[in-house]
Order: structure tokens, then C-alpha cells, then sequence
């Protein structure tokens, strides 16, 4: 029920788009459909496989790595770990097929390295609790740095590289490694620790990819739109859908079989886990690798075709300014559609012991999203460059982490992260690709970059969230200083401050 009510807005608003403006040939449309029902299908087992195997995994990988005190083996394990999670990461597979200019394993490797290397950094500040702020601060000052030495069409293959990293399998590992870190601490700084890992993991793999890009300059970057499956009945629609599972299953299964092989290696040595525990994980691990099978084959055969033929469609016309509106919806809603966001609402809400709400993290993460999408469709009608964006963008976030509690900054930057996932890389995109198509402008200088902007804007929304939050709190405590005295008026007691 949780799925089909997180895809049922973003269904809805495609048939009215199609109904009103983009009247779309009913195979088309019965792929996004079908696309729209297994999307449902897959985030059900997904959620449910998180639940069971990979946060227990990720939180217990975490307590062993806090537990031992050799240094090295945590720098080792936490490194292999940020590369195993990676290569498995189905949006950064998207992105990399996309880009024929660079070799499909130059960008694997690239970004696997910075993530694992950006792990092992989120790690060491958990343990020797060095100030998230500071070290998130430092990282973009590198980033934009490194960006100013690269071409300008390099940019946002940099940028966008590193954003589509935190999806459906890194983040609740990563955050499940941070709750499992933080964990046996009983120390304040505790809880505010146990987020922020996502953050710097999506930071990591744009500087790796920023630094390729300064020795491995293409002079040029092409990319091309998906040809959309022409089809005729349904049967050819089941042949659509059908044609791409076992592909998808294979490279699902071949990515996630590292980070299984990692946890049996980890549970031979610690013997953490009993009998029960063990079967629990490995249905759980059965589960996710379905869903992610289901959702990834319903959003490549139903959803990208889809995105492209609106988003062309729509700024070819003479009313191509609507795109502006239409992407703030759009954006407002998708972010339900993404299954790690609710990993992380849920673990914002336990942590917080129910002071920040999975009702006040989605509203938060929506208008963030709804903001960045209408960032885009402005951004690719008018020409801006990408730095115009993303550089004012984040030095807004960061100068807000001066003025927000600890905690409200990590879970900020990790809802930045969060909301990156498959639907961005695999909806957002293509519609960003179809609309610079539509106004005859370069994909590579104006789609791509699309995920980078999304990462960008809830950082900002959930800190603002964050200091209305501790403005009411500090409201609320100078009403419970001021002296009162009691009057009871006919059964009503009213309190009235003493003079």
C-alpha cells in the first residue's frame, strides 16, 4: 500500500500531462502503465527486503568495525565496502551506459574509488568525532576547485556522477553502517554522528571524477535519446518488459553478490549473527535483489521512453514555459517514488525519538525536489551554465550549517543524497534529455547535471526547516520560564503571567 500510494501521484500527473498536452500512442502509454506496476511491485519488495537484511547487515558491519582497535582493517574494510556497494549502484550503471565518450569501467572505477575512500573518511569521523561541517566544507571547496580545471562539458559528468552514487543500495547501508557506529556510544554527539555518511559518500566520487577529468579530457562528450519500443498489443508489451528482466537480473545479481560475499566473510570471523538471524538476512537479500530486478526493469522499459517523449514534446511547443510548473509538480511528488528516501524518513524519525517526523521529512524533501526540478526546466529554456547553480546553491547550505543544530545539517546533506536515486537517474533525466532535445540544445552541456541540482536544493529546504524548528523550541522554552499563576474560570484554566 505504502508503494502504490508513493507512485500513484506521479502516474497521475504523466496521464493528465498526456491527456491535455502531449498526446502520447497507446503502446507508449501502456508501457508507463506496466512501467507504473511494477515500479509498485519492486519498491514493496525492496522496502521490505532493506528492513530485513540490509539494514542489519550495514548496522553490524558498522559495531564490528567500531569494536576493533586496529586501525588499518578499518580503513581496509570500510574501503572495499564503499567499492562493493558501488559497482552494485544501478543509476551510476544508467549514467555510465549513457556516456560513450568515456570508457564504461573508466567511470565504475573512478567513482567506486571515491566512494570508497569518502566511506573510510565518514567512518573515521564517526570514531573520532571530527566536526561533519567542517570536513563537508573542505570536500566542496576541492570540488569547486577541481571543477575550474576541468572543460566545460566535463562538468557535469563530474557532478553528476557522484550524485546518482547514493541510490536504492548505498544508502541504507551507508546509514545503517552509521546507526551500527554510533551505537555503543553513549556519548551526546552520538546520534548527531550517526548521519552525514551519505552525504560525504556523495561527495567523494565528484571529486575522484572532477580529478579524472583533468588527465582524461575527450574533446568531445556525446550522448544520444533512447529509441522508445514500438509496440502494437499487449503481448509485445509483456515482450518488452520480459526482453530486458534477464539482462537486469544479471547485472543486479552480479553487483550485490560482492556485498553478500563481504557479510559471510564478516559473519565467519565475528560470528555475530545466530541461525535465524542468518535466515532472516538471506530471505531479506532474496527480496531486495527482486525488487530492485522489478523496479529497475519497469523504469528502464516504462518510464525513460516516457520522460523523453513528454519532455521533448513539451519544449518543441509553443507553450514550452509550462515545463517550469510542471517540473515543480512533478518534483513534488516523484520523491515519494524513491524507495531510499523511506529508509532514511524512518531512521530520522527513530533516532529523533519522534521530534523530526517522517510527515516533516517528506514535506521538507518535496518542496526541495519540486524547487530543483523547476531549477532544471529553467536552466535547459534559458541556457544557464551549471556552476551558476550549484555554486551559490551550496555555499547557501553551508553557510546555513553555522546556524542549525548539528544534527539538522547531517540529516540535511543526507536528504540531498537520498533523493538521487533510481527515479531521478531513470525519470528526471531523460525528461531533462528530452527537453534539450526539444530546444535544440547540447545534452551532455544541459541534461546532464540534472541529479547534481536535485542533490543541491533539499539541503537547503530541510536546514531552513531546521532553524523554524529551533525557533519554536526556544519560543516554547521562554513561555515555560515566565512565572504563571492558575485561574480557574467556570471549569477553564487559564494561565495568565504574573505581574
Amino acid at each position: 500500500m505504502d508503494a502504490f500510494l508513493s507512485v500513484l501521484p506521479i502516474t497521475v500527473i504523466v496521464i493528465l500531462i498526456c491527456i491535455i498536452f502531449v498526446p502520447m500512442p497507446a503502446g507508449t502509454f501502456l508501457l508507463f502503465l506496466g512501467g507504473a506496476a511494477l515500479l509498485i511491485i519492486g519498491m514493496g519488495f525492496f522496502s521490505l527486503g532493506v528492513d530485513m537484511a540490509m539494514i542489519p547487515m550495514g548496522e553490524g558491519i558498522g559495531v564490528q568495525m567500531t569494536r576493533t582497535s586496529k586501525l588499518f582493517l578499518i580503513i581496509i574494510v570500510g574501503f572495499a565496502m564503499g567499492v562493493m556497494i558501488t559497482v552494485a549502484e544501478p543509476s551510476l550503471m544508467v549514467l555510465a551506459h549513457q556516456i560513450s565518450a568515456i570508457p564504461y569501467w573508466y567511470i565504475i572505477f573512478t567513482v567506486a574509488v571515491g566512494v570508497g575512500f569518502y566511506l573510510v573518511m565518514a567512518i573515521l569521523k564517526t570514531i573520532f568525532k571530527i566536526r561533519f561541517a567542517s570536513l563537508l566544507i573542505l570536500s566542496y571547496i576541492i570540488c569547486f576547485i577541481l571543477a575550474f580545471f576541468n572543460t566545460r562539458l566535463f562538468i557535469p559528468v563530474g557532478f553528476e556522477a557522484g550524485s546518482v552514487v547514493t541510490g536504492p543500495i548505498a544508502v541504507p547501508f551507508v546509514l545503517a553502517i552509521g546507526l551500527g557506529l554510533a551505537s555503543i556510544r553513549s556519548d551526546k554527539g552520538s546520534v548527531e554522528d550517526s548521519f552525514g555518511l551519505v552525504a560525504l559518500v556523495l561527495v567523494g566520487p565528484v571529486i575522484s571524477m572532477l580529478t579524472l577529468g583533468i588527465f582524461f579530457n575527450p574533446e568531445e562528450i556525446e550522448m544520444g535519446l533512447m529509441a522508445i519500443t514500438e509496440v502494437d498489443t499487449s503481448m509485445d508489451v509483456a515482450g518488452a518488459f520480459g526482453s530486458i528482466l534477464p539482462q537486469q537480473l544479471r547485472e543486479v545479481s552480479l553487483a550485490m553478490g560482492g556485498i553478500l560475499g563481504c557479510f559471510f566473510i564478516l559473519q565467519l570471523i565475528s560470528r555475530r549473527y545466530n541461525r535465524h538471524q542468518l535466515l532472516r538476512i538471506i530471505i531479506g537479500f532474496i527480496y531486495t535483489l527482486i525488487g530492485l530486478v522489478v523496479f529497475l526493469t519497469g523504469v528502464n522499459v516504462g518510464f525513460i521512453p516516457v520522460g523523453q517523449l513528454l519532455g521533448s514534446e513539451l519544449a518543441s511547443s509553443s507553450f514550452s514555459w509550462v515545463l517550469i510548473p510542471i517540473g515543480g509538480l512533478i518534483g513534488y511528488f516523484i520523491v515519494a517514488a524513491e524507495p531510499a528516501v523511506h529508509v532514511l524518513n524512518k531512521q530520522v524519525e527513530e533516532i529523533s525519538g519522534g521530534a523530526i517526523t517522517v510527515k516533516m521529512m517528506f514535506n521538507g524533501l518535496a518542496i526541495g525536489m519540486g524547487i530543483a526540478v523547476a531549477l532544471v526546466m529553467t536552466r535547459i529554456l534559458f541556457g544557464i551554465h551549471l556552476l551558476w547553480i550549484l555554486v551559490p546553491g551550496y555555499v547557501l547550505a553551508l553557510i546555513l550549517s553555522f546556524f542549525v543544530p548539528k544534527i539538522f545539517t547531517a540529516i540535511a546533506f543526507d536528504s540531498g543524497a537520498v533523493c538521487t536515486g533510481p527515479m531521478s537517474a531513470t525519470f528526471l533525466l531523460p525528461l531533462a534529455m528530452g527537453v534539450a532535445d526539444g530546444t535544440d540544445r547540447d545534452l551532455m552541456l544541459y541534461a546532464i547535471g540534472t541529479v547534481s541540482i536535485v542533490a543541491m536544493t533539499p539541503p537547503i529546504i530541510i536546514q531552513i526547516m531546521g532553524m523554524m524548528v529551533q525557533m519554536k523550541m526556544k519560543a516554547a522554552a521562554v513561555v515555560e520560564a515566565i512565572p504563571q499563576e492558575a485561574i480557574d474560570y467556570s471549569g477553564v484554566t487559564i494561565l495568565r503571567e504574573e505581574r
